[in-house]
Formats: structure tokens, C-alpha cells, sequence
């Protein structure tokens, strides 16, 4: 059961003080957190210079009957799910999925959100680098991010929660998709839509050297990684390979779709 201290001398010896950060995080293994998601959050920016996290909202995704060839998607097969599609707001909250720590940031004062109504971003004190946002470079903040000597830290979770690696991919010329988002009065296009992440886990031995660790109680843990690093390595290995991070699944439509291009 970590406090405030625990929390403040684990990010301190990552070694991150002065650099902004994207975090991931999974909170279970820490069990009760006196203060919760807040404490963690105060902990984090006492050790770092602003705090981004993706706080998705997947809900808002609809699937057409026809669309762009080689496009990871099966059209026409989201008919019952389209039903249950809930159009983005500001408010919306952001996936489950994101875990419990993107919602506690959004309820910050002084929090920003993007408006990109599938990948948008949640911020603090990270302003300039959430402004890079659009619908047509949605990966734009972690481009800045990199750019500022960001940093990725992953709290209880591996690299397949990494968003970052998805715009390495798209710098070593990866492919990205197409997808459509349900908004109050119509529906949108949202390009650049990045591939599957189950396969990003065989980065690690590549990016082992500049990664940081610190173990906590109950096998909980923290690590972090600087995001030029990790960009220059995960591009580097999808030019030598490139099938390299994807995942195996043969019923994966985006990794089949990267395969057949």
C-alpha cells in the first residue's frame, strides 16, 4: 500500500525530474493507494514537467458497409455495435480500458483534453504538446513529446499499453487505417488510425539498455524508457524487418493488413 513518499521517491530514481511524460498505467497491483489516482498524480508531476495520457474513447467508433480496400476492418460487421455507438463529447469518459488514472487526470483542475473524438488526450501543465493534435495527425502530442526529451512510464503495465510505439511505426512507414467516429450531428473520418499493439512487447530487449526500473511491494513495479530511444530503436527494427511487433493472432485484421502490404 504505497503513499505519497514511496510514490515520490520511486519517480524520483527514474530519473525524470524536469522532462515532460506519457504514462500508462495499471493501478491493481498497488492495491489501496492512500490519496488514490490524485496522490499518484501529485507524486508524478512533483517528479516530472507535466504529465500526458491517452484517455480514448472507442465507443464513439462506428463501422460502414463499404469503405477503402486493405483497410484491418471487416465492413459491414458492427451493425449491433454501431447501435450501442455513443457520440464524443468534451465530457465523455475515457475508456475502461485506459484504466482508472486518465479519468482522475480529466478531473484535475487545470486539465486539458483533445478533441479528436477516438484517440483523444488528456494533459497537465502539458499544453503546447496537447495543441499539436489534429483529426489528421492524431499522434501529433507524442511527436512533440519526443521532440521535448519526453519520457514513456509505464506503471504495472508492459509495452503492449505503449501507445508511443504506434507513431515509431508510422515513421518507419508503417501503414495506418481509416475508422469513422459518431459525432452529435454526423459522422467523421478519422485517418491514420494505428495498428494492433498485442506483438509490441518484442521491443523490450531492443530498448532494455535506457530502460529504468524501480520494483515496488507486491510485485508491483515502474519503469521508464526516454521516447527518442525508444522511437529510434522501434524504427530501426521495422526497416531491418518489417513484420517486426506484430502480433500472431491469424484472425488479426490490422496485422494481416500490414503483412499484405
Amino acid at each position: 500500500m504505497p503513499g505519497y513518499a514511496d510514490l515520490k521517491h520511486a519517480f524520483d530514481e527514474l530519473g525524470v525530474g524536469g522532462r515532460p511524460v506519457i504514462v500508462h498505467a495499471s493501478l491493481k497491483k498497488f492495491g489501496h493507494i492512500a490519496g488514490g489516482p490524485k496522490m499518484l498524480l501529485q507524486a508524478l508531476l512533483s517528479s516530472s514537467n507535466g504529465v500526458i495520457v491517452p484517455a480514448f474513447t472507442y465507443k464513439t467508433m462506428v463501422t460502414p458497409e463499404v469503405g477503402p480496400p486493405n483497410n484491418g476492418i471487416v465492413y459491414g460487421s458492427g451493425r449491433d455495435l454501431n447501435k450501442m455507438a455513443e457520440p464524443f463529447r468534451m465530457d465523455m469518459p475515457p475508456d475502461k480500458m485506459m484504466g482508472v488514472l486518465p479519468a482522475a487526470l480529466l478531473a484535475e483542475k487545470g486539465a486539458r483534453r483533445t478533441s479528436h473524438p477516438i484517440l483523444s488526450f488528456g494533459g497537465l501543465q502539458t499544453d503546447e504538446i496537447l495543441l499539436a493534435q489534429t483529426l489528421f495527425d492524431p499522434l501529433a502530442p507524442i511527436r512533440v513529446l519526443t521532440e521535448t526529451d519526453g519520457w514513456v512510464v509505464l506503471i504495472n503495465v508492459d509495452h503492449t499499453s505503449n501507445t508511443s510505439i504506434h507513431y515509431a511505426e508510422s515513421l518507419a512507414g508503417r501503414r495506418g487505417f481509416v475508422r469513422w467516429a459518431l459525432m452529435p450531428d454526423r459522422i467523421i473520418e478519422c485517418p491514420r488510425f494505428p495498428g494492433d499493439s498485442s506483438g509490441f512487447n518484442a521491443i523490450e530487449e531492443h530498448v532494455r539498455p535506457y530502460t529504468r526500473r524501480v520494483e515496488m511491494e507486491g510485485g508491483a513495479f515502474i519503469q521508464a524508457v526516454p521516447l527518442k530511444r525508444l522511437i529510434e530503436r522501434t524504427v530501426e527494427l521495422i526497416k531491418k524487418d518489417p513484420l517486426a511487433l506484430l502480433c500472431q493472432r491469424e484472425d488479426c485484421e490490422r496485422c494481416n493488413a500490414v503483412r499484405d502490404a
